[in-house]
Order: structure tokens, then C-alpha cells, then sequence
């Protein structure tokens, strides 16, 4: 009779327990991950009544293969394009909200007798709120389509990246054992450098390749390539001593900016649930019951921290990024919870030993409360508002929206915002580049040519010249390649003030080449000699060969931007995103084929008139209509997307559908978003209405709102003059809203 590995029961048991507990809590309409934990504690060593997983080590690999999967899921649909769409509001309530938790967590376990690690670790454990949890929950109230909506996924983006560089601190601080600042700069620089490293060589190598060979891929072709990418991220993650985790998530990443992103993501969903199922399971494994009830005030303690502590650290933060109090309330109350995130952190402090054993269940304990709490406290979150608005004093009442009036005023970019950017930009990618290419080259080609060529000498010449071949057009950039000209002339001719810190910028530049020359040429010559002939080497190659460098860095430069804009090139997605400081705000509605105003004219429907909405598109098949105008009609199963309030929207999909659920996004293009702008000297806006503006027929676009003195007008009449300072709110293509801004 065969031997069946013991690996094998064990999957057969944990399998087996799970489908059924995943069954029992889909039929209670609770998350399908709480039944896996469950599955976890009753075949794990903490309960006897039932069968037990004897190879505990051979089922911590699968769950650290399912650790990678999660991560590498969750890279597919983050996308550093998306985190730029973000927007600065979601950005600074996600970071000030993670950073305060984390505080709170830290002080907390002080309170709570931990030791100083384990005190860092609690504080990681509870800052990061449940991306899954948040999201089934909208699913079930059906509040996907509410204003704040938008804003608590964007702040989930933010605490997603955050997340994993906590992952990358806590395994330095667990490394090293102690605690010190100094210690976590040069990791965090070494992590921003190969962030950039990997993003750019990534972007420009791998949709390229994906395109090459998209006629001999089928489903399990990709599959494999996917996941055989994703594996080797994790290998050079690990080699450049960073966590497996980053690895798999900086590779999902990359493949997210590409046009195979969902195809990929649907692909690999099936794979990343059954080991992410193991995973959950394997948390689930190491709760022991006892110590659970031996700890079980703690538990209640961190229960309370994590709901109040979130809740008022997100309204705070909302308030701050200059959010409406509604807005921030809502927001606040819906992120309340901690989940999968938590307890990869806590798995990573049991690794190192640098966390006391009972924190671990206590972290599942708290996730699981907080998870069944979730739902009560997003239904609750409108009711807790008219409570405090109530009691709130006027004068409060008025400086908040005042606040939040200027805090999302945007003014027209200044040439000197636009110059740095251009200079940051272009010196962080040609330094990264440069950095690599000698790092490359001292580690790997001297080595190998060293092997080839017996002369050392001869040797390093020849890897010298080699890497100065590769590193010339990188070099050409930083020094000579235009930095937005018409910015950087309107600064040069401006004002005089404006040339000395243009030409200390340019010198900058200049000095960082040198430098980087400098330190490759230290392989052959002294100091002094290596200095001039870095110096010499620069002068003659940029002279002799600018003309052919400037055409092949374009090149290079236009294949990355290329990949970079494939993906929302197809789908025609707009990268600038913005929240509005109202209800107001963008959703989306499929035509229901048996409705009464169906072939009937917009002006005769006066839907604006009736229900306070507008329509800015209409997508029908492969066509989109942008902004439609009055004798526009509706057809059977149109995409629209509509703008208004909460309650506005709410009675208008009555209208439409009542009894269709309204998608959250369309599936095809989104060609317009909402913006705004300031009447100011960069634009010649002030004093003409709405319809001599022409508004309309230069951009597209369709003016819904704007704000003066601190009031809000929405959906303004066509004769309404614009004032200096008005805010105005505009749907519509904002690359061709924001030509508005430019004098």
C-alpha cells in the first residue's frame, strides 16, 4: 500500500473544514475569512475535539505561499498610477491616520505592560484597516455609491502602501533587535531605490514583452508567466534583503500598468483564494482558546481603541484634508476595523521571536469583533452625525465649512511648482538608473570580465568603457536634456530674482553627473585623476555625441511613457481626480430598456429641473458621448454618468431602475471626472457668464457648481457671472479643462 505524505491529509483536513465553515458563514452573510479562522482553531493544537494538522511546518510554507499571493493580488489592483489618482485628501487622512493609530497603538502597549518591540508591532497591527472586509460591507448596505465611498477606498489605497512599508520597517527594527532612528534610514533609502529601480526597469521591459508575446499566450500560458514573474520579484526581493511580501506586491504592481492587467487579476483570483484560504486557515491554527480567554480584557481594550481610536483619527484627518464633517464622519466610522493586513504583521513578529506569543491571537481576537462591528457602525455613521451637527455651536459649524471651502481651493500651477517637479522627476529616475548601472557593473561585469581577461588592468578598462557606453544617455539627461521650456523661460524672463536659483538647479544637475562618473572612474584612477577624468570623459561625450544621445534617450524615454499610458490609453481613463466638497459627485447608471422615457429628449425629460442632476456621459456600445446636449436621447441599456447629492442620485435611480443595483463604475471608458479650477490671473474667466464663457464649446466640459464667499451654488443658472476667486466646478475631460488655466 502507498505512503500518502502526511502534507497531503493535512491539506485533505484544512480543505475540508474550510469549505464548510466558508459555506456556514456565506449562508450568515458574514465574511467568508472569519470562517476560515474558525477552520484554523478547530483543526489547529488548540481544540481536541477534532482531527489535528500534524505537519505544522509544511502547511506555514503554503501559508507563506498564500502570503505572497495576497500581495500579490493586492499589488494587481493597486497601481502607482491609481495612488497619483488618489488625490491629496485621501493622502493626507491615510497617513495621518495610520501615523496616529500607530502611535496609539505604541502608547497603549506600554500601558498594556508589552515590551518596547512588541509596543511597535501592536502599533502596525492596529493602523491598518480590512480592504476586503470594507468592501463586502459596501456591497451588502449597498453604499458603493455614496460620496464618501470613493474617499474610504482611496484612503484604503494609501494605508495598503503604508502597510507594506511598515512590513519593511518591522523586519529591519526585528533584525536588528533594537530600536533606533538611525538605523531605519539607510533601509527606508535602500527601499526607495530599488522602488524606483524595479517600477522603471519593470515598466519599460515587461508590458513590451507581454505585447510580444500576446498571440502565443492563452489563459495558462499568462498564467504561468504571471505568477513565474511574481515568484522572481520575490527571489530578487529577498536577495536585495527585503520581505518576499514587497516582492510580490512591487511585481503585481508593475503588471497592474499594463493592458493584460485584467485578464491577469481574473486569472489569478482562483489561485489566490485557495492559498489564501490556507493562509487564513494557518492564522487560524495558532489561537489558542485558553490564552485567548486568559487575555480576554485585552482584547476588549484594543476592541475599543481600534473602533474609537480610527473613527476619530480618520474624521479628524478627513476634517483636516478639508472634507465636509458628514463626509469625514461617514468615512470615519466605515474604516473601524483591522483584518488581513494585521495579521501578516503579527506573523512576521512571531517569525523573529520579537513579540510575546498571546499578542498574536489577541490581534485575530480584536480583527474578528471589529469585523462584525463593521457593518453596524457604517449604518450608524448618518444617524451619529445629526446628533453632532445638532449640538454643534454655529460658529463651529461655519469656520468648518469655510475651512473646507479653502482647503480644496486649487490655484492655477505656478511656473516655479511645475519647473521642480520637472527637475525632481527628471534627477531621481536618470540618479536611480545611473546609481544601478554602476552598482551592476562592480558587482557583476568586473567580475565576469576579470574571469575572461587575465590582465586586471585591461580588465577594468574594458568594464569601464563598457558601463560609461550604457550610463551616456542617462548622463546626457541629467545634464543637458530642456526642463519644460515654457515654465523654465517664463521664470528665466520674469523676474531676476528667478535666475540665480535656476542656474544653482542647473549646477546641481551638472555636479550629481560628475559624481557618478566619479565614483565608476575610482575603479581605475586616484582621487585627483579620477575627478578630472570624469570631468574630461563628460565634456567629450556630450559634445562629440549629444546630438545622438539626445535622439536615443527619447527613444527610451518614449517606449516607458508609451507602456506607462498603454493601459489608460484603451481604456481612455482620466488620471486627474478630484473629491467634491459637497454630496455632489460622479455615478453611474445602466438604462433600464422598459423605462417611459426612453427616445425622448433631454430638454423634454428636464431631469436638471426635477431632480437637481446632470448627466455628464453617455456611453452607447463603443461610443461615448461627453457632456450631451439637450436633444441628446436615451436608449435601452445607455451608460450614464450622473452628478449629483446623495439624495439627489438616490431618487433619480428610482427613475431610471428601481430595481437594478447601480454599478459602481462602468465597465468601458470614463472619459470625464470632476474638477475645478479658480478664477485668477490665469485665466480670463472673471466677469463673463457661464455661456459667454464658452466654457462648453472650448473644453467639453459642463459647469455644476461653483463656490463664492464661502457659499455653494450647485448647478448654476447659464447667466450667472463668474467673480475673482469663485471656485469653479467642472465635468468633463480635464485635459482640456485645464487649458482654462493657462494665460
Amino acid at each position: 500500500m502507498q505512503h500518502l505524505p502526511q502534507l497531503i491529509e493535512d491539506l485533505a483536513l484544512i480543505l475540508c473544514v474550510a469549505a464548510v465553515t466558508s459555506l456556514l458563514f456565506k449562508w450568515l452573510k458574514q465574511p467568508v475569512v472569519l470562517g476560515y479562522i474558525i477552520a484554523g482553531m478547530l483543526v489547529g493544537p488548540g481544540i481536541s475535539l477534532f482531527p489535528t494538522v500534524s505537519d505544522l511546518d509544511g502547511i506555514k510554507i503554503w501559508a507563506d505561499v498564500g502570503v505572497i499571493f495576497l500581495l500579490f493580488s493586492l499589488g494587481l489592483e493597486f497601481s502607482f498610477k491609481k495612488l497619483a489618482r488618489v488625490g491629496g485628501n485621501s493622502s493626507i487622512t491615510g497617513i495621518f491616520e495610520v501615523a496616529c493609530m500607530t502611535a496609539t497603538g505604541y502608547f497603549t502597549g506600554k500601558l498594556l505592560g508589552l515590551s518596547t518591540m512588541s509596543c511597535i508591532f501592536l502599533g502596525g497591527i492596529i493602523a491598518i484597516s480590512s480592504t476586503t472586509i470594507i468592501v463586502r460591507a459596501f456591497d451588502e448596505l449597498k453604499v458603493k455609491n455614496r460620496n464618501f465611498a470613493g474617499a474610504v477606498m482611496g484612503i484604503l489605497v494609501i494605508e495598503d502602501l503604508v502597510a507594506v512599508m511598515l512590513l519593511v520597517i518591522l523586519s529591519t527594527v526585528s533584525g536588528e533587535k533594537q530600536v533606533e532612528g538611525g538605523a531605519l534610514i539607510m533601509p527606508l533609502l535602500k527601499l526607495v531605490f530599488f522602488l524606483c529601480l524595479w517600477f522603471l526597469s519593470g515598466i519599460f521591459l515587461l508590458p513590451s514583452l507581454l505585447k510580444a508575446g500576446k498571440k502565443l499566450m492563452n489563459d495558462e500560458t499568462m498564467l504561468v508567466v504571471s505568477i513565474g514573474l511574481c515568484f522572481l520579484m520575490v527571489v530578487l526581493a529577498t536577495k536585495a534583503g527585503f520581505s518576499s511580501a514587497l516582492g510580490a506586491f512591487i511585481m503585481g504592481s508593475i503588471l497592474a500598468e499594463t493592458t493584460q492587467a485584467e485578464k491577469i487579476e481574473t486569472l489569478v483570483k482562483s489561485v489566490k483564494n485557495l492559498f489564501g484560504a490556507i493562509f487564513f486557515v494557518s492564522v487560524g491554527m495558532l489561537i489558542d482558546p485558553k490564552v485567548l480567554g486568559e487575555h480576554a480584557i485585552m482584547v476588549l481594550v484594543l476592541t475599543l481603541v481600534v473602533i474609537v481610536g480610527k473613527t476619530l483619527f480618520v474624521t479628524l484627518g478627513s476634517l483636516l484634508a478639508g472634507q465636509s464633517l458628514k463626509h469625514s464622519i461617514q468615512s470615519g466610522m466605515s474604516l473601524s476595523q483591522i483584518g488581513e493586513f494585521s495579521f501578516i504583521i503579527a506573523t512576521l513578529g512571531l517569525s523573529y521571536k520579537v513579540i510575546e506569543g498571546y499578542l498574536y491571537p489577541v490581534a485575530v481576537g480584536v480583527s474578528v469583533i471589529t469585523t462584525f462591528t463593521t457593518p453596524y457602525m457604517i449604518r450608524f455613521a448618518d444617524p451619529f452625525y445629526f446628533f453632532i451637527e445638532k449640538r454643534l455651536p454655529e460658529s463651529w459649524k461655519t469656520r468648518l465649512n469655510r475651512y473646507s471651502a479653502g482647503a480644496q481651493t486649487i490655484q492655477a500651477e505656478s511656473d516655479w511648482k511645475i519647473v521642480l517637479r520637472a527637475y525632481l522627476v527628471l534627477i531621481l529616475t536618470n540618479s536611480v538608473v545611473l546609481i544601478a548601472l554602476i552598482l551592476l557593473s562592480t558587482n557583476f561585469l568586473a567580475p565576469f570580465i576579470r574571469e575572461k581577461v587575465e590582465n586586471n588592468q585591461v580588465a577594468l578598462i574594458v568594464t569601464t568603457i563598457a558601463t560609461l557606453l550604457f550610463m551616456a544617455p542617462f548622463i546626457w539627461a541629467l545634464t543637458i536634456k530642456k526642463i519644460h521650456k515654457n515654465a523654465y523661460t517664463n521664470l528665466w524672463l520674469d523676474k531676476k530674482y528667478n535666475r540665480g536659483p535656476l542656474v544653482m538647479l542647473e549646477v546641481l544637475r551638472n555636479v550629481l553627473a560628475v559624481v557618478y562618473l566619479f565614483v565608476l572612474l575610482l575603479q581605475l584612477f586616484e582621487h585627483r585623476i579620477a575627478f578630472i577624468v570624469a570631468l574630461v570623459v563628460m565634456i567629450i561625450v556630450l559634445q562629440i555625441f549629444s546630438k545622438r544621445l539626445q535622439l536615443f534617450y527619447h527613444r527610451i524615454e518614449h517606449r516607458f511613457l508609451m507602456n506607462l499610458n498603454a493601459r489608460s490609453v484603451i481604456e481612455g481613463t482620466d488620471e486627474k481626480n478630484t473629491i467634491s466638497p459637497w454630496d455632489a459627485h460622479l455615478a453611474y447608471f445602466v438604462i433600464n430598456p422598459n423605462g417611459d422615457f426612453i427616445g425622448k429628449p433631454l430638454s423634454e425629460l428636464q431631469w436638471r429641473e426635477k431632480f437637481g442632476i446632470n448627466i455628464a456621459s453617455i456611453e452607447r456600445g463603443k461610443k461615448v458621448i461627453d457632456v450631451p446636449s439637450k436633444n441628446e436621447m436615451l436608449f435601452p441599456y445607455d451608460k450614464i454618468s450622473v452628478i449629483g447629492t446623495d439624495e439627489q442620485l438616490q431618487l433619480f435611480k428610482n427613475v431610471v431602475d428601481p430595481a437594478a443595483d447601480t454599478p459602481e463604475f462602468l465597465p468601458g471608458k470614463q472619459p470625464v471626472s470632476l474638477h475645478k479650477i479658480i478664477v485668477d490671473n490665469h485665466n480670463h474667466l472673471r466677469g463673463k457668464t457661464i455661456r459667454a464663457s464658452n466654457i462648453r464649446e472650448v473644453t467639453g466640459g459642463l459647469v455644476v457648481g461653483i463656490e463664492r464667499d464661502g457659499k455653494r451654488l450647485l448647478n448654476p443658472d447659464s447667466t450667472l457671472r463668474f467673480e475673482w476667486e469663485d471656485v469653479v466646478w467642472i465635468v468633463g475631460d480635464w485635459n482640456k479643462i485645464k487649458h482654462l488655466m493657462v494665460e
